[in-house]
């Protein structure tokens, strides 16, 4: 199955809800970033939250989140935009724990209780709009749910869920965000707290084949969904060769007559996709300014 998002309404329009398949999306991160399983679970569930958070922007606009934990694994770094292109890494890949009393990865422990989360979006003005909030649980869904009540006054629930296989594959990656819209009364809130509560994990619906759009149908049964739009999504990366000698060139031209003279080239990676650069003395020369 194909990864892609959907967004929908419900409740006669008074809930808003996007729901994901990222399963291929966050191996890919996971095999650009040799991550371990706990790990794993960890960036897949930012990557997901990530790439609907981008399905809510317009345009060229994009958002950058930062996951900023006292936990091993240190900073998780996601970004995605509007047409469905997501990207993402973490510190420290290799963190893995044994499961938890709840017998699942032990998201919490490797990215920390106490630290941020951060959203930055640009939306093509002069300014970036930025939220923070504290970490409140390090299990991420619960983290977003929070940032979204607080730092953007919409109700809402968020969940995100990674199985991996024992070869440290991703087994099954999705989630989902449901949002209150201004309007809704008490009792359709209290039946989405109900349906949420006492919904099976998203990523074992995953596992089972379940798409997006049959996920919201069982999370809201009872009620019509509209799905308004379906969009792929995928791990893609911005980085260049074009890229990476702009970042050189803003070294100085001392700087890179060093790299000529001391290494005879130079070598540079991306964060993101782990692709890396060659630069030979030639080109390095054709760089200074």
């Amino acid at each position: 199955m194909k990864d892609h998002i959907i967004k929908a309404t419900t409740f006669n329009g008074k809930v808003r809800a996007y729901a994901i398949t990222s399963t291929n999306t966050v191996e890919e991160a996971r095999r650009r970033q040799d991550t371990w399983a706990t790990t794993s679970a960890a960036l897949g569930r930012t990557i997901t939250i990530t790439a609907m958070m981008g399905a809510m922007l317009k345009g060229e606009d994009s958002n950058t989140i930062k996951v900023l934990g006292n936990g091993p694994i240190g900073a998780i770094i996601a970004e995605a935009n509007a047409k469905g292109h997501v990207r993402g890494y973490v510190t420290n890949p290799h963190v893995d724990f044994e499961l938890n009393e709840n017998g699942k990865l032990d998201v919490a422990r490797a990215v920390g209780t106490e630290g941020s989360l951060s959203v930055i979006k640009d939306l093509g003005l002069k300014d970036y709009f930025t939220g923070e909030v504290p970490i409140v649980s390090g299990e991420i869904s619960e983290d977003f749910t929070y940032y979204f009540a607080t730092s953007e006054q919409v109700p809402s629930a968020v969940g995100a869920g990674v199985l991996v296989n024992p070869d440290h594959t991703i087994l099954a990656a999705g989630g989902f965000i449901v949002q209150v819209m201004p309007g809704a009364d008490e009792e359709v809130i209290t039946r989405l707290e109900e349906q949420i509560q006492s919904f099976p994990s998203i990523s074992s619906l995953i596992r089972e084949g379940k798409n997006p759009e049959q996920i919201l149908q069982q999370l809201f049964a009872g009620e019509e969904v509209k799905v308004h739009e379906a969009m792929p999504i995928e791990f893609r990366c911005k980085c260049s060769k074009e890229r990476l000698a702009n970042a050189i060139i803003g070294l100085g031209n001392e700087e890179i007559q060093s790299m000529i003279d001391e290494d005879h080239g130079a070598e540079a990676s991306c964060h993101f996709c782990n692709e890396i650069y060659h630069f030979t003395e030639q080109e390095l020369g054709e760089l200074k300014r």
